[in-house]
């Protein structure tokens, strides 16, 4: 997911944990659904994510197919979606209660099967950062309506992007995990810029001096969203021990982006000694407690 600035924009990949696991910084005007794919090889930590949510410019057809290679789906929140087309894997192809939805064109499944070991290669040498996408769909941009590569890529990106918005439209709690997820990125920018000090505004035209301030900016969040999360599990194991019961709806409705106990503008200190207990990182929570047994 996204967060625009002036002259440029910090690309961050937010995972289900709340924390952001990377970002690079990126020019403005560009789409970046090439991005997404281009920063997933970067991503050095424990955590490789198997879905990856976008915004409306977080997809395309090429994208689509590409992230289908690479083994991750891609679910963007996509705005208009419903003027998109549904592609039919047959001319002859036919629904009885979803015909409606589809238009007359068909996935060129003959172009897909021809140039299908260059999609693999191609997807291969992208995830060994062999070859950068940026690069590949820049040159293939030159002809792209006239290169069958490309073309090979969007006739697979339309198959996926098919299904995909099938699978939107019959599975309500997918609708509903795409919100959430977009919405709990977004609230991550918002922390990360409520932590920006001096503004979000970066006052020097040097792109490494641009990664750095997001690249620290997103570690102060991250250690911030962590302190609110211990925060969070000691009350509410506080609460267990006292003999309180704990709602886990209202449990889940808890954020780890709390800012009214934050002191922003009081006194930051790089402390690198070893606390003297753990914090605790579990819920210890009874079960009976934390989810109900429907016994009076």
């Amino acid at each position: 997911m996204r967060a625009s600035g002036y002259g440029g924009i910090a690309y961050r990949h937010v995972s289900n944990t709340y924390i952001a696991l990377f970002s690079h910084f990126i020019p403005c005007g560009v789409w970046e659904a090439v991005y997404i794919i281009e920063g997933l090889p970067r991503n050095a930590s424990d955590i490789q994510p198997e879905t990856v949510h976008a915004d409306t410019q977080g997809q395309s057809l090429p994208v689509f197919g590409l992230s289908d290679l690479l083994g991750f789906d891609l679910l963007p929140r996509i705005r208009n979606w419903h003027d998109l087309i549904f592609y039919r894997p047959g001319e002859q192809s036919r629904y009885q209660h979803i015909d409606a939805l589809f238009g007359e064109e068909v996935v060129d499944w003959k172009l897909i099967e021809t140039h299908w070991a260059d999609l693999l290669r191609t997807a291969i040498s992208i995830r060994e950062n062999k070859l950068s996408l940026v690069t590949l769909l820049r040159r293939l941009g030159n002809h792209s309506r006239k290169n069958r590569l490309y073309r090979a890529f969007r006739e697979l990106g339309r198959a996926i992007r098919t299904l995909t918005l099938l699978c939107y439209l019959s599975e309500p709690a997918l609708r509903e995990q795409i919100t959430a997820v977009t919405n709990r990125t977004e609230a991550f920018h918002g922390f990360a810029d409520w932590l920006m000090f001096g503004g979000k505004l970066i006052g020097h035209n040097d792109p490494d001096h641009h990664e750095k301030v997001v690249k620290f900016n997103e570690l102060l969040a991250n250690c911030v969203i962590y302190s609110n999360a211990c925060d969070i599990t000691d009350a509410a194991n506080a609460l267990a021990a006292e003999g309180h019961p704990v709602d886990p709806d209202d449990l889940a409705t808890v954020s780890p982006y709390i800012t009214h106990s934050i002191r922003r503008f009081g006194n930051w200190t790089l402390n690198l000694t070893p606390p003297e207990h753990a914090p605790a990182t579990r819920l210890d929570l009874e079960p009976r407690v934390l989810f109900a047994t429907g016994h009076g």
